[in-house]
């Protein structure tokens, strides 16, 4: 029987985490195996992989959207499968797929999913001011999500995520959409967050943000964690300078 409650506080910690799917045309499909990793309190810690390697599985197991075939995932110190409510309270999760209520404005989307947490309005209102401040969100707080464009709109989905203000942010590809500005905006506001001793885990396919954020990276490639460390040990494993020829080396010696 899996323990509530992993003896190392706080954070993200996976034991040989696994997803299978039943596909009828290719049978049993391992998405995820034997997953392994572990990102702290007052750490960013970067996925990198190609596309169908496992990250988004990976991070929907731990943000409760899809369950473990086998293995356990703990966040904050609760086993994902023991109490996700617990869990999601914990959490700040952003996805590509995360949709917006499109009549609401941004500034209602924000209030509602504010009381959803349970924050009181005076304190709804400060955080929803603040978040407005952080992304820059002054021009469209009162337009209708439906009339937002999509760079808008996942500034809107991020501020969403952040205002409960969560001690873990499982993010996946948070500046998709986003242009230049924004983009900067986000990344400093990741920063923000690790510097206030939150977790932070995300993927992303823009390598520059894992070299620049990132306190470790994990390479997933056919479903397993490949590779992990600082970019330092990965540069000294590969005998390559630059992330995106360590990742390239790295993927190729998956492939073998």
């Amino acid at each position: 029987m899996l323990p509530q409650q992993d003896p190392r506080p706080g954070g993200i910690v996976t034991h040989d985490l696994a997803k299978t799917f039943a596909d009828p045309g290719r049978g049993t499909v391992e998405a995820v195996h034997s997953m392994n990793l572990s990102c702290l309190p007052g750490e960013i810690y970067g996925l990198l992989g190609p596309n169908g390697a496992g990250k988004t599985t990976t991070l929907r197991m731990l943000a409760t959207i899809l369950a473990p075939t086998s293995g356990a995932a703990y966040v904050d110190g609760i086993e994902v499968t023991r109490d996700p409510l617990e869990v999601r309270r914990r959490i700040g999760f952003l996805s590509a797929s995360t949709g917006l209520y499109a009549r609401l404005t941004a500034r209602e989307t924000l209030s509602y999913f504010g009381e959803l947490h349970g924050l009181s309005r005076e304190t709804r209102e400060k955080r929803v001011e603040e978040l407005i401040e952080a992304f820059d969100l002054h021009k469209f707080i009162d337009q209708r999500c439906e009339s937002l464009s999509s760079g808008q709109k996942q500034r809107i989905s991020i501020a969403r995520a952040v205002l409960h203000d969560p001690p873990v942010l499982i993010l996946d590809e948070p500046t998709t959409g986003l242009d230049i500005l924004a983009t900067s905006d986000m990344i400093d506001f990741i920063a923000s967050r690790k510097d206030q001793g939150r977790c932070i885990l995300f993927s992303t396919h823009i390598l520059s943000e894992a070299e620049r954020l990132c306190d470790r990276i994990g390479v997933i490639y056919s479903g397993s964690l490949f590779a992990s460390g600082t970019l330092q040990e990965l540069r000294e494993q590969t005998g390559r300078e630059y992330l995106d020829e360590i990742f390239r080396t790295l993927i190729a010696e998956g492939a073998r």
